[in-house]
């Protein structure tokens, strides 16, 4: 499959004095602008991404046929700017199946009380993975797994296969316990928008604590998003303090007589039900995918399924990206309303 290329970039030199651009788009752009030969799997967490341009654009972005595409439109516009901003080789999409996964069987409540998806989102998911077959990008998905299983599984095989860098896209902070040197997550803040790329670094910065902490932080405080019940009583700020000072949840439990007498009492007794949120929590890399490298890579998004796709869903203004040497923000595409950029 030819290789996606992107236009020739403009001034290089304003990059290295304008605030606004962040250093690891900078570097992205150096790279390819000095053909730096390092190779890079984006793994995007579909439904998180889908999820967030549902909530994030008005459902009045429609095609002429009346069908709701806020979600899907968003999903496409975010996947355009992660090839611009990221030019990645190799790029995969992980998506959960309705069901039971491995941790309901753990522990029932898992997600309990968490609402249906909305009829109107779940009628997209389909659009946005026939879009992903024209696109030729490949969909893993597993029963009995979550999409971040998924994506944790092929980034690990990625390193076997010496790919030089991991990107995980997701809005799903959760994702974080997974960065390390090879590995890091690129998150959008708000809505879709302000992308922050964590390393180790940046999420020490952020929340105080080391990618591998994030489990055990999860263990103490919980998830009401996942209905992970965590150690009642122990709060965000108690749960980071406690990790900066013992390191893990073991070294929480094992120095319990040097806390205050208010957080003894809080932990005393929760072991077993921390050990359990620390599980529920954990990540996995044993989900049974296989990932194929070569029908990863990149193509050329400008062929003719491609745009057939986009014209199938009326996206007008991608449809001009995807004819253009290089894509380039459009503001009033995430503020029309009514029926969106219709051919």
């Amino acid at each position: 499959m030819p290789r996606f290329t992107q236009g020739t970039p403009g001034n290089h030199n304003s990059l290295r004095t304008n605030p606004n651009v962040p250093l690891w788009q900078t570097l992205a752009l150096l790279g390819r602008v000095l053909k730096l030969d390092m190779s890079r799997l984006v793994l995007i967490d579909g439904n998180s991404l889908l999820h967030r341009a549902y909530h994030a654009l008005p459902k009045t972005l429609t095609t002429s046929k009346g069908e709701v595409v806020n979600a899907v439109y968003g999903f496409t516009r975010m996947l355009l700017k992660v090839i611009k901003d990221l030019n990645p080789q190799y790029l995969a999409v992980a998506f959960d199946v309705k069901g039971p996964t491995f941790r309901h069987l753990e522990y029932e409540k898992y997600k309990e009380g968490r609402p249906e998806m909305d009829t109107e989102l779940a009628a997209q998911l389909p659009m946005v993975k026939e879009l992903l077959k024209d696109f030729e990008i490949p969909v893993y998905e597993v029963q009995g797994f979550e999409g971040e299983d998924i994506i944790a599984a092929l980034q690990v095989q990625s390193s076997k296969l010496k790919v030089d860098e991991a990107v995980v896209v997701t809005g799903d902070r959760d994702v974080l316990q997974l960065v390390d040197g090879r590995t890091k997550v690129y998150a959008p803040l708000k809505g879709l928008s302000n992308p922050v790329m964590y390393d180790a670094k940046e999420v020490y910065e952020r929340y105080g604590l080391r990618p591998e902490q994030i489990v055990d932080y999860k263990a103490l405080r919980g998830d009401p998003s996942d209905n992970i019940p965590g150690v009642p009583g122990v709060g965000e700020k108690t749960a980071v303090d406690l990790l900066q000072k013992y390191d893990t949840l073991e070294g929480v439990f094992d120095h319990l007589d040097e806390l205050p007498e208010r957080q003894q009492k809080l932990l005393r007794g929760q072991k077993e039900q921390a050990e359990l949120s620390q599980r529920l929590a954990t990540i996995v890399t044993d989900a049974p995918v296989e990932l194929d490298l070569e029908k990863c890579q990149i193509g050329d998004f400008r062929s003719q399924n491609e745009i057939q796709s986009l014209k199938k869903l009326l996206f007008k203004s991608m449809f001009k990206e995807l004819s253009n040497t290089e894509y380039t923000e459009r503001k009033e595409d995430t503020e029309s309303g009514g029926q969106l950029g219709l051919l």
